[in-house]
Parts: structure tokens; sequence; C-alpha cells
């Protein structure tokens, strides 16, 4: 059987992912400190951009609003660009500041007056003086520099460390090698690398790496220079001279420790649990990562997105932070300007291709802030018990729940809530925090959030004493006992990421603990008896 081509036509419809759709899409999953990377970018690729620094000029046009608020009840997003002027002039000061722009220093008057006496023209004399006031000299622009600039810089591990190979009257070959060890420690004030690789680097032989990591291990903070964590602790230990052979021992089994195992800890150190007690404490007062205090990187602080605060009728007020919203101007000015100047295709091409993106762009920030408005009054509508009473109150809540309200896909409310944060009477929130699954209840009450339990477990484990140590089988009656219906290996695996050990440790710890602090409390009413008398 033949068949035969022919030629149809259809109409149908179909969704097609212009680079610009997939590139606003992208948009709505950056943080704030991407998006300013990415407008600044693209305001170096576009000559027809700017920022808004200033009150909107006539030739200008506002993309999107830098700012929204509204409350649960509905509002559209206040439009804050406005912004003062700032004048500069010598008259504008004048009038202002109530006094006159000759009422300077004498010897800025005599300055003044030579300037203006040996200028070749006006014009020079304009371009020295200036509108707003005097041009001073090298010696007087002193003044006018930044605060920062006196700011004494934070003191760096390097930096500490360096002082004091400076003063450690050591060799120059040594000292070349310390350096290099400084050089090479991580953050923490650990060394990571073998000495052999340093000494074949340097030239030179393994005795002198050793002796210069003995110097760098000799400084201040006390334990910086280890190679692992038992040396660190060793090094504090010796300096405090409580590094015994029983103390030596607990360090040389570590994994012992992390397991809580202290039976096996008193047979190896022929130790009973007091004495034990007292070691742990020693090591517990230890730093594990001496390096820290003086971190050089500079810490990275969480800017909100969104502010929630309660307004005066109980309702919530939701508003976006402006200061993490660009403010992008499209400068129609310097577009007629430039349009009436173009002369071959290329050039139109060129503006034409400046003027989409730009319009697209300030087109794509505009809907950026309003959905991310959107979906933040949309949690707080959900989440209105957690901003009233805490986690404990904290709704079961999924991306579903959200994108069916305000009538938005899945997947764009995932990414608005990624890398965004919401400033709330209880606290800096990322936004995905509020979206947790749910655990039935025994009755008729509603859900339970995941949250909400972990934090209810960590509650009762927090409130333990050494004879009242909850297993899991008994979190798990206490939780139903509340309308919780939970698996015992539910609350292990809530457990185990909140770092909790089992019961099993937990006992062994706290019984330890409380052995010592009976010997502590019994030695310090000895000692006192003794100073008594």
């Amino acid at each position: 059987m033949a068949f035969a081509q022919k030629l149809a036509m259809r109409q149908g419809q179909s969704l097609v992912m212009t680079p610009q759709l997939s590139q606003s899409i992208k948009l709505l999953a950056l943080s704030n400190i991407e998006l300013a990377a990415f407008v600044e970018a693209e305001m170096e690729k576009n000559p027809f951009l700017e920022i808004n620094n200033q009150d909107r000029g006539e030739g200008s046009i506002a993309s999107s609003p830098p700012a929204g608020d509204s409350q649960i009840e509905g509002g559209a997003p206040a439009d804050l660009t406005g912004q003062t002027e700032l004048e500069t002039s010598a008259k504008s000061l004048s009038e202002n500041l109530g006094t006159s722009i000759e009422n300077v220093y004498p010897d800025e008057q005599d300055y003044r007056a030579s300037v203006q006496d040996n200028a070749k023209s006006k014009e020079e004399y304009d371009s020295r003086i200036g509108s707003g006031g005097l041009q001073l000299s090298g010696a007087a622009s002193v003044h006018d520099q930044s605060i920062a600039d006196y700011t004494a810089a934070l003191e760096t591990l390097r930096d500490k460390l360096i002082a004091q190979l400076s003063i450690a009257g050591q060799s120059i070959e040594v000292s070349k090698v310390a350096t290099d060890i400084i050089d090479n420690l991580d953050e923490a004030g650990y060394l990571r690398i073998e000495l052999s690789a340093i000494a074949e680097r340097l030239g030179c032989t393994e005795e002198t790496c050793e002796k210069a990591l003995r110097v760098v291990q000799s400084f201040e903070p006390v334990g910086v220079g280890a190679r692992n964590l038992v040396e660190c602790l060793s090094l504090q230990l010796i300096e405090k001279d409580r590094f015994d052979p029983a103390m030596k021992t607990v360090l040389s089994n570590l994994d012992l420790l992390a397991k809580r195992d202290f039976d096996t800890l008193k047979s190896l150190c022929n130790l009973d649990i007091e004495d034990l007690g007292d070691i742990l404490l020693e090591i517990q007062a230890l730093d594990p990562k001496p390096g820290t205090t003086y971190e050089s990187v500079p810490v990275q602080h969480i800017v909100p997105d969104v502010f929630v605060k309660e307004a005066n009728d109980g309702s919530w007020h939701i508003e976006l932070n402006s200061e993490t919203l660009p403010k992008v101007l499209i400068n129609n000015s310097y577009v007629s300007e430039v349009g009436g100047k173009l002369s071959t295709p290329d050039e139109k091409e060129f503006m034409s291709d400046c003027m989409q993106t730009a319009h697209w762009l300030t087109k794509s920030l505009d809907q950026r802030a309003q959905t991310i408005l959107k979906v933040a009054r949309e949690i707080v509508k959900q989440q209105d018990a957690f901003m009233v009473h805490g986690v404990r109150h904290l709704r079961p809540l999924t991306l579903k729940m959200v994108a069916d309200e305000i009538e938005m896909h899945e997947s764009s409310v995932s990414r608005v809530t990624s890398n965004k944060y919401m400033l709330t009477p209880r606290g800096l929130f990322e936004l995905k925090y509020f979206f947790t699954t749910g655990l039935s209840s025994t009755g008729e009450g509603a859900n339970h959030s995941s949250e909400s339990v972990r934090d209810r477990i960590k509650s009762m484990i927090d409130a333990e004493t050494a004879k009242t140590v909850l297993s899991d089988d008994a979190i798990v009656d206490a939780l139903k006992s509340d309308g919780i219906e939970i698996a015992r290996r539910t609350v292990a695996k809530y457990r185990d990421a909140m770092q909790i050990p089992s019961s099993v440790q937990r006992r062994r710890e706290k019984r330890a603990f409380a052995a010592a602090g009976a010997v502590s409390e019994q030695s310090s009413s000895e000692r006192a008896i003794e100073l008594s008398h």
C-alpha cells in the first residue's frame, strides 16, 4: 500500500521559551547580591541604562518600584523612587546655611585672592575655585579624606604571627621557613601540608622545617600550627602543664570520647569516673580552632529582602527592602540625543537592541519585585500563628499550597523563595524555612509542622537530667500524648539532623559531668573550709 505525501495547514498554540523569558525566570532565583551584579553587568553593556540616584528627570522613565508595602488585606506597592537633589552651588549653600561663602579662614581667603590675581583668565579662576567653594591645597585636602582611612585595620592571624616571628631571634633560614609555614596555615590555624613538601619547595632539610614549625607552635594563640586536632589540643594542654599520661591517653582515643564510651576510657586511663570527668571538662574548655579569632575574611551579613511588621490594627505590614532592589532608569534624553545622529544600519540595529533590552530589564525587575511581595504576603497569611506565638505554631506548608493561592506555577514560587530572607518579629528567616512537611495528628486536630516537632524534641532533650534521659520510644510516647503521630525512626532522624546523640551516649555524658561537677563543688567547699581556718 503506497502512502502519498501532501501539505496541510494546522492551527495550534504552543509556549515558546524565548531567551528573554528564560532570563526573566532566572532573575527570580537570584539573591540581592547576585541581582546587583547582574544589573551592573547589563549597565556596562547598555549605554541607555542608569541608576536612579536622584529625582526622576523628565527624560527618564522608572523601572521597578524599588520598594513595595502592603498589608494582608492587599495594597499595591508604593513608589518610593523620589529623592531630593543635593544643592551644591554657592548661592544655594549661602541661602540654606545662612552664611556667606566668603566666610572662610584667613589663610584660605589669602589663597583665594592669590589665585584670582595670578589666574590667566576668568575661566582658569572659575575652574580652580569652582561653584561650591575653594579647591584646597594638598595640605588642606587631608581634612576631606574619609574617616575610614583612619580606621585601624583588623589584625589578621598572619599579622599576629609575623609580628611574633620578628622578635623571636631565629636565624634567617628558620625565619624564612617559618614565614612559609605561616602563609600556609588555614583559617583555623592548622598546617594542612606536609613538611616534606615545604622542604622540597624551599630547598632545605626537614629538620629545619621541624624547628621552624616548633617556633610557630610556640606563638600565640596557643595551638596554632598544629597538623591535626590532637596536636592542637596537646599544645594547649602542654602550655597549661596538664599534659599527663592520662590526658594523653584520652586525646589518643577521641573516637571513644565522641561516642561517649566512658567505661572504655576509664579502663584505658585507669581512672575513676570523677577523675575522668575532670579531664573531660578540661578538654571541653580548649579551643579546637585557635585561628578563627583572627579570621581575616569579613563576615557577610544577611540583608533581608522583606520586612514584616505588626500594624496598629493587628494585621501584618509587609514591605520590600528598597535597598536590595536596583533602581534602574532608561535615560530617554540620551536616547533622543543619540537617535538623531545615527546613520548606518548597524548603529540603528545596536540602538534598537539596547532599547529592547533596557525595556525588558525594567519590566522584569518590576515583575520580580511584585512576585516576591505576592509570595511573601501569602506566606505571612499562612503562618500568622507563627508570627504571633513562635515556632511551636508553625503550620505545614508546601510550595503548591502557596502557588494555588496566588495563581502561580509551583516552580516560580520555588525560585522566588530561594536565597530570599524575611525579617519578622520572630527573627530573620529564609523564605524556605516556612515550607515544612506535616505530621498527622492523633485526634481530629490540624497536622503538625515537622519544624515545630523538632523544636519539641529539642526542648524535651534540653530539659533532661542524668536520671531522666529520654529514649526515642519515650519521646514518641510523649509526643503522642500531645496529639502528634510520629514513628520512632522519624524521631531518630530528626535527632540526628540536630546532631543530638543517642540516649545511651547522653546518659553517659550527663553522669560523667554530674560526677565531675559534684567533685568540683566538693573541692571548692573543702578549700573554703581550709581558708576559713
